[in-house]
């Protein structure tokens, strides 16, 4: 059995023999004397190949090469102060080798694993038990391990419960599309992957648990983007007896604990913004605090001006905001304010339009059009100084928002305005109860049907101003994590699918088990789930979702490695009652 890690030996442990055991991840052959760094999980260890010294044929040695995995035993020397290596924890000693043992050799790599470089994605991929022994991502997932053990030990301490929910469940198509699952038994009919426990977990505040979690596996069978997976891991918990308060406590408890641990950062509380704040200020419900540049309204300002482009907007109940782009304007040229155009229409704005201020004065396209008293207004307003863009869209807000927004956080990387070793979190609160679908025509729950609602009779008459008791814990600009206090009430969630337009008999197709279920003294409970894979991708400094999770699949849903999905053998098709139909090609 392996006793010793490679990254761990120093000064103190000379003078003693040690077996220890890894991979070559470089060798360098000075001719009679072989230096080789040998790595395993926990760093590496310079080892010493001396012709005088091996008792095995020093051609062993001289054989070795990069991710040959093997055995040496010897003696812990200090190195000499010109063979001193500062950059690494080891670099004070080395292991004088004596007995060397091939363990497996390795045929010619498809990459170089030690230089740690990144590498074509798919090549990656298909050879992924190999990237896996990069540095990088031995780093975040040691993270990932590192986020979830804290996570248990802070739950575990407060009585938590740590209760597994079924992979295997009922089908309730609402939002997200299912992963289906045959079933032999019963053909023709389908279970569905989770894609959270969140009505289990609710359940098990009614079977009297009152505190649970689960670092639980999610699916979603929808189309995927760098961080976004087919199936995916919640931090997921709830609690019985509790209010938006205690879980925000909680919750920012254990974020607190987490950091702490994983990375060795003693955080200040959270900052709450409710949620129409955080759209007015920077467009966005998880907003990226490590730096201004907010949105700023200019509605009132540019009201009743003879520009119809603005003034036509905010006669149709339309929004005017703009985002000042402080002492850069000399960064952008007319061609780059294009790009910008082209960028926002992406999010819906019909176009883009812009002033720079210079020599104390305004210029651009619109400067000459818009009156000069409101310009005047708009300079005096927002503080704007010589070399300031000011980049502005008029139409719906949901439009202005979108595009503002996602413009906001494209200029700031750009300008390198984003202070990347900042841990900004923040807590997003009094969240819309209901979002109006353009495409069906109909109010929609924000989060999930069984949210508790602030004001009951906004549910029934004021669908558009009605809050919910929702909360999003966010992370220098990504979503985090998210939750609510529950209904409990039969009453209460009866009026809630009222207002959302379903029949008795959709809730009984949907919901029908999880609703009874509510009539049997049903406690108050909330609760909220954080996305591990997001988590550990922001404490671990990467911007790839890919770099946490140790075998992902493409923007496809393909395994690569694997070669999954797979075709599956007719003879299990007939157990299932399933024939594959084959699509028509085009005429």
């Amino acid at each position: 059995m392996k006793q010793y890690n490679n990254g761990e030996f120093r000064k103190k442990d000379i003078g003693k023999e040690y077996t220890v055991y890894g991979w070559v991840n470089k060798r360098r052959d000075m001719g009679g004397v072989i230096f080789v760094d040998l790595r395993d999980r926990s760093g590496f260890l310079q080892i010493v190949f001396n012709r005088s010294f091996l008792k095995n044929d020093f051609a062993l040695a001289e054989s070795l090469k990069n991710e040959y995995c093997i055995k040496v035993t010897g003696e812990l020397i200090a190195r000499t102060d010109d063979m001193i290596n500062p950059k690494i924890p080891t670099g004070e000693v080395e292991l004088m080798v004596r007995d060397l043992e091939i363990l497996s050799e390795c045929e010619t790599l498809p990459f170089n694993v030690y230089e740690d470089k990144e590498v074509n994605e798919n090549v990656g991929l298909k050879y992924r038990y190999l990237d896996l022994r990069r540095e990088k991502l031995q780093n975040t997932i040691k993270t990932r391990a590192m986020i979830t053990s804290s996570v248990r030990e802070y739950l575990n301490n407060l009585d938590f419960l740590e209760i597994e929910t079924p992979i295997l469940c009922k089908s309730t198509p609402e939002g997200a599309r299912d992963y289906i699952v045959p079933s032999r038994i019963n053909k023709g009919a389908f279970y569905a992957l989770p894609q959270s426990p969140q009505i289990f977990k609710q359940l098990l505040m009614v079977g009297g648990f009152e505190k649970y979690y689960q670092i639980a596996k999610c699916f979603r069978d929808e189309d995927l983007r760098a961080d976004r997976q087919p199936e995916f891991t919640q931090i997921d918990l709830e609690m019985s007896f509790a209010n938006q308060e205690d879980i925000i406590t909680l919750v920012e408890g254990m974020i607190k604990h987490v950091v702490k641990k994983v990375k060795n950062i003693e955080l200040s509380d959270f900052p709450r913004m409710p949620y129409k704040e955080a759209m007015e200020r920077f467009g966005s419900d998880k907003p990226d605090t490590r730096f201004a540049m907010e949105l700023n309204d200019l509605t009132e300002i540019l009201k009743g001006t003879k520009m119809n482009v603005f003034n036509n907007v905010i006669e149709s109940g339309g929004m005017v905001k703009c985002l000042i782009v402080k002492n850069n304007g000399d960064k952008y040229s007319r061609s780059d304010v294009e790009h910008l155009t082209d960028f926002v229409k992406i999010y819906g704005a019909k176009g883009l339009a812009w002033l720079k201020y210079d020599n104390d004065t305004f210029n651009g396209v619109i400067a000459k059009n818009l009156e000069d008293e409101k310009l005047e207004l708009m300079k005096t307003t927002y503080n704007i100084e010589n070399n300031d863009l000011i980049l502005i869209v008029a139409d719906k807000a949901k439009i202005v928002y979108d595009s503002l927004g996602a413009l906001r956080l494209k200029i700031a990387n750009e300008l390198n305005l984003i202070d990347k070793e900042k841990l900004n979190f923040l807590w997003v609160v009094d969240f819309p109860m209901f979002e109006y679908s353009e495409t069906d025509k109909r109010f929609k729950a924000m989060h999930h049907p069984f949210t508790m609602p602030s004001d009951l009779d906004k549910v029934k008459n004021d669908k558009e101003n009605c809050l919910s008791i929702a909360y999003d814990i966010v992370l220098n600009g990504y979503e985090l994590g998210g939750g609510s206090v529950r209904i409990h009430d039969p009453k209460i969630q009866k009026i809630v699918f009222d207002a959302l337009g379903l029949t008795e008999e959709d809730i009984k197709a949907k919901f029908g088990f999880f609703i009874d279920a509510f009539k049997f003294g049903a406690p108050p409970h909330a609760g909220l789930a954080i996305g591990l894979e997001r988590f550990t991708m922001l404490l671990s400094g990467t911007d790839n979702m890919k770099d946490v999770i140790a075998f992902p699949k493409t923007q496809s849903a393909s395994d690569l490695m694997s070669e999954a999905p797979s075709i599956v053998a007719e003879s299990q098709l007939e157990e299932l009652g399933i024939k594959v139909v084959e699509e028509e090609e085009n005429a």
